[in-house]
């Protein structure tokens, strides 16, 4: 049984569109900026206990907000472009998904800025057995267009109707709040994960991986760079891997840190997507991945992503169970743990907030 559907409203180019149809342009205004993507869950996209993995969901995730994105950005009417994956925000998975059920992703853009475009996404699941659904995941992803004839020129974003002053006010303050959060993630793109002889169980170095891949036509877009889809994937494998020789049990990805995409990954790259172990709670553990991308005939080796993920240790029932403390062995480990701590209370704190906000 396979399934996969994809639906958008249609755009019209702004040449096209006569007097007699100025009407319909501005009510399908709303309309033109969402879409929606559905597929069944196949045994690949899980682990072996039925669990999909995150990175299927990110996958998905981010074709929903690049399809929405590529095609606003062609309703003007200067060079066909393409919107590559910039940012994406804290990501949290609220509920798992099973092999079997179908997902459901909606994605819609909320706000544009003269060069990039901020799209909201929600996961659903279905169970099409019994009909009933859950909402899995919640996304905010930032999108930029480049030009299809020039790839270093990025294309002036068309604009959108908002429904108040207010929802382009609160657009404004994410955008220029994400922008600042970019550059100081930057400051770690020199560091590297070098390897551990022969590690301490729960060390950092005891669970620490890596992953190679080189870059094939299917992992890009029309311009020939990676989707930023296939890029979580990768990471959250990677992120998988280490989580689960930690602690030897089953896991799943429970969220995922602003991802940034500090720079494009051509076809024909090798890229390396590396982990390590930061932090670990009682039922958690913070998992720090780096992409760094080799172009194989040049001379030039550089940090494109980084990212946080967060996830957690699983019984044969699905109950959380307790993670093995992290051993700390270098001072630069302890100093990974206590921002990992940090990370960690504000994300309760802010957990807790919006749960008193609801009662």
């Amino acid at each position: 049984m396979g399934l996969f559907n994809e639906t958008c409203s249609s755009v019209k180019h702004p040449a096209s569109i006569t007097p007699s149809s100025q009407a319909t342009q501005v009510l399908g205004m709303q309309a033109k900026a969402q879409c929606q993507i559905s597929r069944i869950m196949r045994p690949d996209d899980a682990n072996i206990v039925g669990n999909v993995h995150g990175g299927t969901i990110l996958k998905m995730i981010e074709e929903a907000g690049g399809i929405i994105s590529t095609r606003h950005c062609n309703t003007h009417t200067g060079d066909r472009c393409v919107a590559a994956l910039a940012r994406v925000e804290r990501t949290d998975f609220l509920h798992p998904m099973f092999i079997g059920e179908v997902a459901h992703v909606s994605a819609e853009i909320t706000y544009v800025s003269k060069h990039s475009v901020e799209v909201q996404v929600n996961v659903l699941a279905e169970n099409i057995l019994t009909g009933t659904t859950k909402l899995t995941n919640k996304a905010t992803l930032w999108y930029v267009p480049f030009s299809l004839e020039n790839v270093d020129k990025i294309i002036e974003v068309p604009s959108i109707e908002y429904k108040s002053n207010e929802q382009e006010i609160e657009g404004k303050k994410r955008y220029e709040a994400q922008k600042m959060e970019r550059l100081e993630t930057k400051q770690r793109n020199g560091e590297i994960i070098m390897p551990v002889i022969s590690p301490e169980p729960f060390s950092v170095g005891f669970s620490q991986s890596s992953l190679i891949h080189l870059v094939g036509p299917s992992d890009c877009t029309l311009h020939g760079f990676v989707h930023g889809g296939v890029t979580m994937k990768l990471m959250d494998e990677v992120a998988g891997i280490i989580a689960a020789r930690h602690c030897k049990t089953n896991i799943v990805t429970a969220s995922v840190d602003a991802i940034n995409f500090h720079r494009k990954i051509k076809k024909g790259c090798v890229v390396t997507v590396s982990g390590r172990m930061t932090f670990t709670s009682n039922k958690s553990m913070e998992i720090e991945v780096f992409v760094d991308a080799d172009r194989v005939f040049e001379p030039e080796k550089y940090r494109a992503v980084s990212a946080f993920f967060t996830f957690i240790s699983l019984d044969k029932d699905g109950k959380p169970l307790p993670v093995p403390p992290l051993k700390l062995e270098t001072e630069e480990e302890k100093k990974r743990f206590e921002e990992g701590k940090v990370r960690y209370l504000q994300t309760k704190a802010k957990r807790q907030t919006e749960k008193a906000r609801q009662q």
